[in-house]
């Protein structure tokens, strides 16, 4: 994903106004990076990235991964170049870099962490629920004890069925589970949650609505007797001729396939939809 190479000179601003803990400050006081034209520098966060503003075309940088951005200068330059600055935002702070210039290959810097007290928190308004909040009420569903008895399905002697639905801020947290009654391992190809129709007329085409799920829970790719997993999905309403559907399909060649149909009935009457589950400690 290519990085935004202009300056974004609102977003700066609102920063300076929102976050309590940012105060101006100078490049002097930056933490500086050291680059070269012929070393490709690798800064890593501890939480997804949701911006990146290089404030020079001195500089070329992408995306490679959520949590990954990398920055090379074009060209060469002399020693003590200031070429720009770099101000990364995550989901829960920001910080930012000098970039300067060195012609020693040697002291480019390869590979930079973000570290603790470069940190500048901040409140984001476009992230309602951290990522690394996500997965900590993800494990506490994983934990609790299953709600629902009737939402399942069987096939290929698996039985799937939903144990709980939880809501917290703009997310539904869905909690499923597999058992498997053969011998043989099932090895997860892909999950995938979509919006079907309840009932396919063969006089008409059915329209299937893909999800993308916001997290997933157990990374896992293979079970033998049994499986449970958590889904966060963004909130969403549907009418009741559709379904909130789950399938779970197996690699090839054996390809076995296991889907649970979620009525929103079954979603506006979970009895846990409830904070107390929910509270941190």
């Amino acid at each position: 994903m290519r990085i935004l190479i202009k300056n974004i000179v609102a977003t700066v601003a609102w920063m300076v106004v929102t976050s309590p803990a940012f105060g101006q400050k100078t490049f002097q006081e930056m933490e500086v990076i050291t680059v070269n034209e012929q070393v490709t520098t690798v800064v890593t966060a501890d939480e997804p990235i949701r911006f990146v503003d290089i404030s020079t075309d001195k500089v070329a940088g992408d995306q490679p991964m959520k949590n990954v951005i990398r920055l090379k200068p074009k060209i060469a330059g002399a020693d003590g170049d200031i070429l720009g600055i770099v101000t990364i935002m995550t989901e829960r702070y920001r910080v930012q870099y000098g970039l300067v210039y060195t012609t020693r290959i040697s002291e480019a810097v390869t590979d930079k962490e973000i570290q603790q007290i470069e940190m500048q928190p901040y409140h984001n308004p476009a992230v309602s629920l951290s990522t690394e909040d996500m997965y900590k009420y993800a494990r506490r569903i994983w934990n609790s004890p299953a709600r629902f008895r009737d939402v399942s399905s069987r096939g290929n002697r698996l039985r799937m069925r939903l144990n709980n639905i939880y809501a917290c801020g703009e997310y539904f947290f869905i909690d499923f589970s597999i058992r498997n009654y053969t011998n043989i391992r099932f090895d997860i190809d892909e999950i995938r949650m979509k919006l079907s129709d309840k009932k396919i007329a063969k006089a008409t085409n059915s329209q299937t609505i893909e999800l993308k799920p916001e997290m997933v829970l157990e990374k896992a790719m293979s079970f033998r007797s049994g499986y449970r997993n958590v889904l966060a999905v963004k909130k969403l309403t549907f009418p009741g001729d559709k379904v909130l559907a789950i399938e779970v399909t197996e690699k090839q060649i054996s390809g076995r396939t296991i889907q649970i149909n979620i009525d929103y009935e079954d979603v506006l009457s979970a009895d846990s939809f409830h904070d107390g589950l929910l509270e941190m400690d």
